[in-house]
């Protein structure tokens, strides 16, 4: 057994929906576990397999094996790890708007309890309170650090290859399933034409909106990042940008 692609990033990105969309596809298997095994962003390098694949349960009629931990993209040594697996591993990326992955993802941590300050005081904090992990990457207050996309997907090109690695956008997940899932079955081998049941995508809404100051200056922060980004895979990114 081989794994043979992950859906690599990016946390709250839509990996979830993506995640179940795949399920539902006769030549896909996905874990039987859980969504997120994390095998990969474990500091206690493992290297038993074994327990990596007791995850899954492929059935004959599965063409391709896969597993969604959106960190991967993002944890500095899990691509070099993922590589020594399987060094023709396919990646997955569905990345959102920095700024509303940043406020989505605060959110989530909130209501696990983990985070108690408010957005823009943990925007503030934020460098102070990642330095708590050195020299390590935080995994719950990296809310700027994890939208800075640049640098994880040229490194995901240079290590795996460009080929080997589809970008998708989150709002084309959203706004088009159909046509996204069936590049992604493309992609990934198997048959394109499965339509997967329809679903809605992102239909989580917070009280709470970003101050148009706080967004104004997280777009700034932003603002080289998606430049960077958009020359790296050759899209347009301006609605990133907007500041209403």
């Amino acid at each position: 057994m081989r794994v043979d692609f992950v859906i690599g990033g990016t946390q709250k990105g839509g990996t979830s929906a993506l995640d179940s969309f795949l399920r539902e596809h006769p030549e896909i298997c996905m874990p039987t576990t859980r969504k997120e095994v994390h095998f990969f962003d474990r500091e206690d390098e493992n290297t038993d397999y074994k327990k990596y694949h007791a995850n899954f349960k492929p059935k004959s009629q599965r063409r391709v094996i896969g597993e969604a931990s959106p960190i991967y993209m993002y944890w500095d040594t899990a691509p070099y790890r993922i590589w020594k697996y399987n060094p023709k591993m396919k990646w997955i990326l569905a990345l959102r708007n920095p700024v509303e992955r940043a406020f989505s993802a605060w959110n989530m941590e909130t209501k696990r309890g983990k985070e108690k300050l408010s957005f823009a005081e943990a925007i503030e904090k934020e460098s102070e309170r990642c330095r708590e992990a050195l020299p390590l990457q935080h995994r719950v207050y990296s809310y700027i650090d994890r939208g800075l996309y640049a640098h994880q997907v040229r490194r995901l090109f240079n290590i795996f290859g460009k080929d080997n690695c589809l970008v998708l956008l989150s709002d084309e997940l959203r706004n088009d399933h159909q046509k996204t899932l069936r590049g992604v079955f493309e992609f990934l081998g198997v048959d394109s034409s499965f339509v997967p049941p329809e679903a809605t995508i992102f239909e989580q809404e917070y009280i709470d909106k970003i101050d148009n100051e706080l967004r104004s200056r997280l777009i700034d922060i932003f603002c080289f990042d998606i430049k960077e980004l958009e020359k790296l895979l050759g899209r347009d990114l301006a609605s990133w940008q907007k500041r209403t």
